[in-house]
C-alpha cells in the first residue's frame, strides 16, 4: 500500500467523540464528494460517494454516531457499487433534513442556506473543527507522495472559491500552502516535510506522523553524511592540488640551481616533500630536524614556491 493509502487507512478509523466535530468532517464529505438529488416523487435524496471503501463506510459510521440512525439494513447491503465507485444513499427525509441542516446547507425552516466556497464557516467556527473538516477533506480528495522520494500533500478541489477557502484553512495553522491550477481543477499543496508532519498531527494520523519523521530524521542523516564527505573529499583534493604544485616547485628548483642553493632548512623540507609526496604538513613537520607545525612547514613551502617563481621570471627574461 502506498503511503497516502496507508495515512487514509489511519484516518478512517479514527471517529471524533465531539459532535460538532463530527459534523464538521460530515460536512467536508459531503462538500467534496455529496450530492442532493430528487427521486421520481420528488423526495430528497443525500448521495455520497467514493472510489475508497473505507471513507463510505466511515460517512456511515458518522451519520449513525450523530444521527442515532438504526437502520435495520447493514452497511453492506446499503452500498452500491457502480463504475468503480461506492455509493450510499440517505432516503429518509427526517434525516436528509437533520444533516443538512447540520452542516448549514438548510436553515432551521428548511430553505437553502448561501454558503460561500466549500463549507458554512460557522461548521468550522472551533480547532477541533478545522482540523477535523481537513480530514474529511483529505480522506475525500488528498494525497501525499511518498517520502522516501520527496515530500508533496495536497488536496484537490472543484473550483477557486473553494482551494482558497482550504488554502485559507490551512494558514490559520500558520502551514504554508499553495494554489496550483491542474487541468480544470484548483489543487491545494505544501511541500516542506516539517509542515507536512503538522498537517498529519492535525489531521490525528500520529502513526504515519512517527515514520514520516523516521523517514525524514534517515534522509537529514544521509545528506549530513554526504555533505561531510563531499567536504572531506574537497579538502583532499585541495591537499592533493598543493602538493602537486610545490612538487613541481621543487624539482624546477632542483633542475636548474641545485636544491644544495636553497638556506638550509629550506632545502631540508624541499627533500623531505621530494621523499613523502604523500605526507600531510603535520607529518613533514613531524620528521624535520627540528619538528615544526603545520603553519611553520607551509610558510617555508611557500618560500620555495616564490623561489621557483622568481627563477621561472628569470629564465622568461633571458629568453
Amino acid at each position: 500500500m502506498s503511503f497516502s493509502g496507508t495515512v487514509k487507512e489511519e484516518l478512517q478509523r479514527k471517529i471524533d467523540n465531539a459532535r460538532h466535530c463530527r459534523i464538521a468532517e460530515l460536512a467536508a464529505l459531503i462538500a467534496f464528494n455529496g450530492e442532493i438529488l430528487l427521486d421520481s416523487q420528488g423526495q430528497t435524496i443525500l448521495r455520497v460517494s467514493s472510489e475508497n471503501q473505507g471513507v463510505i463506510r466511515k460517512y456511515f459510521t458518522i451519520l449513525g454516531k450523530t444521527f442515532k440512525i438504526n437502520d435495520e439494513v447493514s452497511i453492506d447491503e446499503r452500498i452500491v457499487r457502480k463504475n468503480n465507485r461506492f455509493t450510499i444513499d440517505v432516503k429518509n427525509q427526517e434525516t436528509v433534513v437533520k444533516v443538512l441542516q447540520a452542516v448549514k446547507i438548510l436553515t432551521a425552516d428548511r430553505q437553502p442556506a448561501a454558503v460561500q466556497g466549500m463549507v458554512n464557516q460557522m461548521v468550522i467556527q472551533k480547532n477541533c473543527c478545522k482540523r477535523a473538516f481537513l480530514r474529511g477533506a483529505f480522506l475525500c480528495a488528498g494525497s501525499i507522495s511518498d517520502p522516501k522520494k520527496f515530500y508533496h500533500f495536497e488536496i484537490v478541489c472543484a473550483s477557486p472559491g473553494k482551494a482558497r477557502q482550504m488554502q485559507e484553512l490551512m494558514q490559520s495553522f500558520e502551514i504554508d500552502a499553495k494554489i496550483v491550477k491542474r487541468k480544470k481543477y484548483d489543487v491545494v499543496y505544501v511541500k516542506e516535510g516539517a509542515q507536512i508532519v503538522e498537517l498529519l498531527g492535525l489531521m490525528g494520523a500520529g502513526i504515519s506522523l512517527m515514520n514520516l519523521e523516521n523517514v525524514r530524521i534517515l534522509k537529514g542523516m544521509r545528506n549530513t553524511v554526504n555533505r561531510k564527505v563531499n567536504c572531506e573529499t574537497a579538502n583532499i583534493n585541495k591537499t592533493v592540488n598543493a602538493a602537486v604544485k610545490q612538487m613541481e616547485d621543487i624539482e624546477y628548483i632542483q633542475n636548474t640551481v641545485g636544491l644544495e642553493k636553497l638556506p638550509e632548512n629550506l632545502e631540508e623540507t624541499a627533500r623531505l616533500r621530494l621523499k613523502y609526496p604523500q605526507a600531510s604538513l603535520k607529518e613533514l613537520g613531524a620528521l624535520l630536524s627540528v619538528p615544526l607545525g603545520k603553519s611553520g612547514v607551509n610558510h617555508r613551502l611557500r618560500k620555495i614556491s616564490s623561489i621557483a617563481e622568481q627563477l621561472r621570471g628569470f629564465k622568461e627574461e633571458q629568453v
